[in-house]
């Protein structure tokens, strides 16, 4: 029997039926180790021993570990399989450690797509670990142990901001600079000349050129008002122009890529939108059989391989007709990416989004019809438009007045943009000369917005345009940010905390090249380059740790500390002012001797009365809450008497149940009832009513 060890649990079923009886199919559940937290400074690296990492085994996977080290004792062959990515190799390498495996030669399994005919290819020719990749891996892991450990404890001590990062602090320095450009904005004024004219009846908007100087913005009200004395009650046509214009399709979708369209067409985070795709990657049930329906999530490539090629124009030429079809196009890789995986592709052409929406969560399905239909139109003609152009005059004033048509749909009969153009189903005839009748004219004051906010897709696209991290670390970074409340996400939009402009402002001031998109950027570049060779680890950590060691160390002296907020009260315990802090669920008061002093001040809320008295003990009953915030009544002799009324709901009785009518509320009814201390009468519309009687015993016959 032969082990096979993957990353995620919801792949095992699907593998272990590709593989056959012969194999047995574990999951890690991810990462199974980490770094320490003993030795210099908790970083659990021996800084002074060539930066020798410290691992242990995550607490919540030791059962795993076990699990898996008891198969691979009895296991025949131990084979990795885990994600194709760096982590994924840094995964199999530390599963290789805790299982005794030799990485010289153990089996390493890559493949992209969950399909028989993925795993059987990665089966026939496996690798083995690269170990420069996991040196990146564990590069990385060490650099962002030391600025996180490091950077967090200082500002957890100076400003009380919960941590700081490698990449979380670039990326939320963009968010920065972005909210300082909305502060200092002044808008300005500007006029708009608005200006409409008939054509064979109908009114079309002219879009304003010129004045008679050659003054293309309209910059005051006087200026305004001269143009719209200028104008006549005609406009002339002073030009005619046709012209053909094509537009080719977009790529297949990349991480980024993806999640700015799932944000822009469905509305979904960039978190959301990655676990979405991860399931879609791990796969579904489909006819009986678990499939994967896509490639890889992770990747910065718009490369599609052949075999895809070959089996989507085949699809297009039968399902479209041959005047679709076009030809994969060389879409200009950026600088920074670095291509090791396939565009995120369907992994069927024939497994429509119609086909396998019956087995797709509503999410599921907009999701695959985005990449299904995007990859799709990447491999097919460009949209043919004709374009019917026409300048106009009236007064010396200039206008354009613009029409589009589209000759040949193309791509668009899948994949449709968001097009901000009208199109028109036929142009019309227009000639030089012509005078059109202007149909209404106005001036309007306008004034220039401020620039936008950016929005969880945007940042994205920053973070690649600029270097920020990687397509796996994207999305954990939004959410990151979002969790030290250093962001805050309204409807898509992201909006700088105060503590975030404080955390952004005092690492820009102390720290620049931690923030810095350059630096960071280059970092990554570096780290990328020893999976390569060209770089060598040791040099890069040393030469990282020195420089930045002596900063840290000058500016923990010269740091200044953030004041707390004081209550104005004393503690009661110790005589210190108390705080206002936060906690993990919220703010408090606190000593400000802490850890001296742990007091922490308890509001007591004042208690409402209801008006009724306690059956047991006869004192006022009130209302209180539980932990979860639901209220019920009990006793406020508490915690002496612990009597709590329980809310019983009203059950249907029977009228020869009642006994008599109630005399206190005169609405409900007397019923038999069992208490504490034996049967007695009750009225039916207890609570609301806590009228009780005495039940008469009777003698024995």
């Amino acid at each position: 029997m032969k082990l096979v060890i993957v990353e995620s649990p919801t792949k095992c079923e699907t593998i272990k039926r590709y593989l056959g009886e012969d194999y047995i199919v574990k999951a890690s559940y991810g990462h199974i180790r980490d770094l320490a937290t003993r030795g210099k400074g908790g970083l659990g690296i021996d800084i002074d021993n060539n930066f020798t990492p410290a691992y242990i085994i995550n607490k919540d996977k030791k059962k795993v570990v076990y699990e898996l080290q008891s198969i691979a004792k009895n296991a025949e062959e131990v084979i990795l399989a885990t994600d194709p990515d760096r982590e994924g190799e840094a995964i199999a390498w530390h599963l290789a450690q805790v299982l005794d495996l030799d990485v010289a030669t153990n089996k390493r399994l890559e493949f992209h797509e969950i399909t028989r005919d993925s795993i059987n290819a990665a089966l026939k020719t496996p690798r083995t670990i690269d170990l420069d990749l996991v040196a990146s891996q564990e590069t990385r892991r060490m650099l962002d142990r030391i600025i996180g450990f490091k950077l967090s404890s200082l500002l957890n001590k100076k400003i009380h901001s919960k941590s700081a990062g490698r990449v979380q602090s670039a990326t939320l320095k963009l968010a920065y600079d972005q909210e300082l450009d909305i502060d200092k904005f002044v808008p300005e004024e500007y006029w708009k000349l608005n200006c409409k004219v008939l054509l064979n009846g109908k009114e079309y908007d002219l879009s304003f050129v010129s004045d008679e100087a050659g003054n293309k913005e309209i910059s005051n009200k006087e200026a305004a008002e001269h143009i719209l004395s200028l104008l006549k009650d005609k406009a002339v046509v002073t030009s005619v122009s046709e012209s053909k214009k094509t537009v080719d399709s977009k790529p297949p979708f990349t991480t980024s890529t993806l999640q700015q369209e799932a944000f822009s067409k469905l509305k979904f985070k960039t978190d959301k939108t990655q676990r979405v795709a991860q399931s879609l990657y791990e796969g579904i049930q489909v006819d009986g059989e678990h499939v994967g329906l896509i490639t890889y999530m992770r990747t910065d490539s718009t490369r599609l391989a052949d075999t895809f090629v070959k089996r989507a124009n085949a699809y297009i030429l039968e399902t479209y007709g041959k005047e679709y079809l076009g030809k994969p196009k060389a879409f200009k890789a950026t600088e920074m990416t670095q291509d090791a995986h396939e565009a995120i592709r369907p992994t069927s052409n024939h497994r429509t989004p119609e086909q396998v929406r019956k087995y797709l969560s509503p999410e599921q399905y907009s999701l695959y019809k985005l990449i299904y239909n995007r990859t799709l139109a990447s491999l097919m003609k460009g949209k043919v438009e004709e374009v019917l152009s026409v300048s106009l005059t009236s007064g010396g004033v200039n206008f354009k007045l613009d029409f589009t048509k589209t000759l040949f749909d193309g791509f668009e009969i899948v994949y449709k943009d968001e097009d901000e153009v009208k199109h028109y189903k036929n142009l019309p005839s227009i000639n030089v000369n012509d005078e059109l009748t202007i149909s209404s004219k106005n001036i309007e004051q306008k004034f220039t917005t401020p620039p936008s906010r950016y929005s969880e897709a945007k940042i994205v696209k920053l973070m690649e345009e600029v270097g920020i991290g990687r397509p796996s670390t994207y999305a954990s970074t939004i959410s990151t940010l979002k969790k030290r409340k250093y962001v805050t996400e309204e409807k898509g939009i992201l909006y700088v905390t105060d503590q975030g402009k404080k955390t952004a402002h005092v690492l820009e001031k102390y720290f620049p090249n931690i923030v810095n998109a350059k630096y960071t950027a280059d970092m990554e570049n570096k780290l990328d380059s020893i999976s390569e060779r060209n770089n060598s680890s040791l040099e890069i950590l040393e030469n990282f740790y020195n420089e930045f060691i002596d900063q840290f160390n000058k500016v923990a002296k010269v740091m200044y500390v953030d004041e707390p907020v004081y209550t104005g009260e004393k503690c009661p315990k110790c005589g210190a002012p108390l705080i206002y802090k936060e906690g993990k669920n919220g703010q408090f008061i606190g000593c400000s001797n802490y850890p001296t002093c742990k007091y922490v001040h308890k509001e007591k809320k004042e208690l409402v009365l209801t008006g009724e008295l306690c059956p047991e003990c006869g004192k006022p009953l009130v209302e209180r809450e539980d932990a979860k915030g639901r209220k019920f009544i009990a006793c406020s002799g508490y915690p002496k008497c612990k009597y709590i009324v329980k809310e019983e709901k009203p059950k249907e009785v029977s009228a020869d149940k009642f006994v008599k009518k109630c005399p206190e509320c005169e609405t409900g009814q007397l019923i038999k009832k069992r208490g504490k201390y034996g049967y007695f009468l009750g009225c039916t519309n207890y609570p609301t009513c806590n009228h009780m009687e005495k039940l008469q015993k009777r003698g024995r016959k």
